[in-house]
């Protein structure tokens, strides 16, 4: 059980989940009020400064609370059951990013003796301890998961099963020897290690075996190390429909074939995880891209940060790796089953035979809807040009509900091909595979277009696809620019010069999400399309900062991080405060990613101490306390988990009837505002402003969020009837009606 006072805890504090209980439909519902959950807030004294670190969460807790709540979407009988395989992927992949960023982070940050405090009150080895004790539970979670819960209901409901290669039938195992000799044998090397070997390089993620060998006349023992290949999928298919055998143990099971003439005595999976964070001066580098080229090498062979292992893997062979790792006990992993579990992803995607397929298996189908304004019934006259509807009035968009190919896409594609477009800027900060955005940027600048492209190669673990972007880009004659010195430019922006009855017209696209047609129809994202002159204005004077020399830009209606963004939102929060203190009601509703800036977490502490309500939809890292007595008791945080990763943002303040809102590409931390280039923009248009604030509304009413309590608790609401649509469901609901 909890502390009776967890706000005086200093040490993570977690809850078992408790029996899971049957409801009277006899589905099982969780108890979610008990999930595992970090806290570590400190000492809260009596009166302190808005600024004092017992008013600030830890941040690396505050993400593995957030990762706990994804782990329970896997968790909860109520998600169609492959959509928990899925989640349980995505929580294992969330993990492993963690470990290779912040833990990664705050290992180089010790290993430079920095002992700069957090907003938290805390050193990095003091967080780095914090994070030990938090992140086993979670870690185990995510392989009793899977071993306890659904394996077992994957098996029963439609026969999918991962075996062990013990449990097989002589037949299956002759089938895989058969496999194993033709398609997997050829591209094993085996590595040994002694006096003329030494231990071998083991790159980042990647799953090997370590092999105990004896020579059987010398009587001595050797090891060795297999990398299980990357080329061939992990899950090998048995002649059972659905049934799966890891390759990593139909390796192990022929190691003896690829050392002839010694004695296997054991085969033991591991993984290692290597630092994420492997930092240059970009003020001293004569060349950003051959710098960050440079740093993708370095990662490779940047520290180990940890070390996953199977449970029955020998002291032995912990100990080996550990010294050749040079890491310690706190860095090893001991995985509950299968290490990796990002990849049961594929098991989610597999095709399920109709004789076994149920609807429920998977969230219904959604197909994201063309924008009313856009839509076109088949054998109707074709629509006008984009241009000429985004000329009509200002056109916003949200994916995944609206379709970013019939819109965004579109958007760009016909600037590429219109012969009255002269010239396309656009900033690239992630994109898909094949991405159809840049190719109408290439055919532009075929055309002769003038293309200039914002390529930003300090986007993490994307840096060597975003180069290889930006060459293909040059190749086609676009001018591409690799970024700012010092800064990552996130803004999600593009801007189209079109000629228009003898005159230059800018049409622009400003949104919160990449231009990315993957993620757009997972990621829910808004976009502004408007043709306003002085966001016309603000956005080519934003242009000739990203691409040239103008560190003076002033800008009129968009906010720009690291310009004005941070000190525009703490104007914003105090003339809430005035209008609270002049007898009309204050009022702020903010959704964003995360939440972390000092300045501004006290700046809403400070309105809520005037009196300002406070709504706060905050999906991951949140280091605000609410709720606090006399000092946050009208500020309310909630965390909506769903279908669709939550990635919009959205800054509504109330302006005594008169609001003035924003969306953009930044959240509210330090290093977003301090260290990005970011940019939001005003939506002013009645009709918008309608749909934005119902759907703040469903986002603070929805039935399935996660409230934070002001110990550090997540508490999931309880619907109060059945079918209460949540936030996503509402949305879907509404994209339909709109097109009527």
């Amino acid at each position: 059980m909890a502390p009776s006072s967890p706000a005086m805890s200093d040490a993570p504090v977690y809850h078992e989940p408790s029996p899971v209980p049957e409801r009277g439909d006899g589905v099982a519902a969780m108890d979610t009020a008990r999930l595992p959950r970090a806290v570590a807030p400190q000492p809260l004294p009596s009166d302190p400064p808005l600024d004092h670190p017992s008013l600030f969460f830890n941040r690396e807790l505050s993400w593995l609370d957030y990762n706990w709540r994804v782990l329970h979407v896997a968790q909860n009988p109520r998600t169609p059951l492959l959509e928990r395989v899925r989640f349980l992927g995505i929580a294992a992949s969330n993990l492993d990013g963690f470990v290779r960023k912040r833990i990664g982070g705050l290992k180089r940050q010790v290993a430079a003796d920095v002992t700069t405090l957090s907003p938290d009150g805390r050193t990095p080895e003091e967080q780095l301890d914090l994070i030990s004790n938090a992140i086993q539970p979670l870690y185990k979670a995510l392989g009793t998961t899977w071993k306890q819960q659904l394996a077992p209901t994957l098996k029963s409901e439609i026969g999918l099963r991962v075996r062990d290669y013990d449990a097989l039938s002589s037949k299956q195992q002759a089938q895989l020897e058969t496999t194993f000799r033709k398609d997997i044998f050829p591209i094993l090397t085996p590595l040994a290690v002694d006096p003329g070997r030494p231990f071998p390089f083991i790159s980042n993620m990647s799953l090997s075996l370590a092999v105990l060998l004896r020579h059987p006349k010398r009587d001595s023992q050797h090891f060795a190390r297999v990398k299980v290949p990357t080329s061939r999928k992990r899950w090998l298919p048995l002649d059972a429909p659905l049934q799966f055998v890891p390759i990593e143990q139909v390796i192990a099971h022929h190691a003896d074939e690829l050392f002839r003439g010694m004695e296997v005595e054991g085969v033991y999976a591991f993984r290692v995880t290597r630092n994420a964070d492997v930092r240059r001066d970009e003020e001293e580098a004569d060349d950003l891209l051959e710098m960050i080229s440079e740093r993708l090498r370095e990662r490779r062979f940047a520290p180990v940060v940890r070390l996953e292992v199977e449970p029955d893997t020998p002291a032995s062979v912990r100990t080996f790796l550990k010294e050749k790792l040079e890491i310690t006990s706190q860095d090893v992993y001991v995985s509950e089953g299968p290490i990796d579990y990002s990849d049961v992803t594929a098991l989610a995607d597999l095709h399920i035979p109709d004789e076994r397929y149920r609807s429920d298996l998977r969230f219904p189908t959604w197909t994201p809807v063309v924008p009313p304004r856009l839509h076109q019934e088949r054998g109707e006259p074709e629509v006008d040009s984009i241009f000429d509807v985004i000329c009509e009035d200002d056109l916003l968009v949200h994916h995944p509900y609206e379709s970013f190919t019939n819109s965004v896409q579109r958007f760009i594609e016909e600037a590429a091909q219109d012969p009255q477009v002269l010239a396309i800027k656009q900033t690239l900060y992630r994109t898909s595979s094949e991405s159809p955005i840049v190719a109408a940027l290439v055919e532009a600048a075929e055309q002769g277009k003038q293309v200039a492209v914002l390529v930003e190669v300090k986007a993490r673990f994307d840096e060597e696809e975003n180069i290889e972007w930006g060459r293909k880009l040059e190749d086609a004659g676009v001018h591409v620019a690799y970024g700012l010195v010092g800064l990552k430019t996130h803004a999600q922006a593009a801007m189209v010069v079109r000629r228009e009855n003898g005159s230059l017209q800018t049409y622009c696209h400003i949104s919160t999400g990449n231009y990315n047609t993957q993620t757009a129809r997972r990621y829910t994202d808004y976009g502004l399309l408007t043709c306003n002159n002085a966001i016309g204005r603000d956005l080519t004077n934003l242009f000739h900062y990203l691409t040239g020399y103008a560190p003076e830009q002033t800008y009129d209606r968009l906010l720009v991080a690291p310009h004005d963004m941070r000190d525009s939102f703490l104007r914003l929060i105090r003339q809430e405060i005035e209008h609270e203190e002049n007898g009309n009601d204050g009022r702020i509703i903010a959704k964003m990613n995360e939440l972390g800036d000092r300045r501004l977490i006290s700046a809403l502490y400070e309105a809520a101490q005037a009196g300002v309500d406070i709504d706060l939809i905050v999906r991951g890292i949140c280091r605000l306390r609410p709720g606090l007595e006399d000092l946050s008791e009208s500020i309310r945080v909630v965390s909506i988990v769903g279908r669709f990763l939550e990635h919009d943002r959205v800054f509504w303040f109330d302006n005594a009837g008169d609001p003035q809102v924003y969306i953009g590409s930044g959240d509210w931390q330090r290093s977003r505002l301090d260290d990005r280039v970011e940019a939001a923009v005003p939506v002013q248009d009645p009709t918008h402003l309608k749909r934005l604030r119902r759907a703040l509304r469903y986002a603070m009413e929805d039935a399935t969020a996660w409230e934070l309590r002001p110990d550090g608790r997540y508490v999931q609401r309880t619907p109060d009837a059945e079918g209460t649509p949540g936030l996503q469901d509402a949305l879907m609901q509404e994209a339909r009606k709109r097109l009527g």
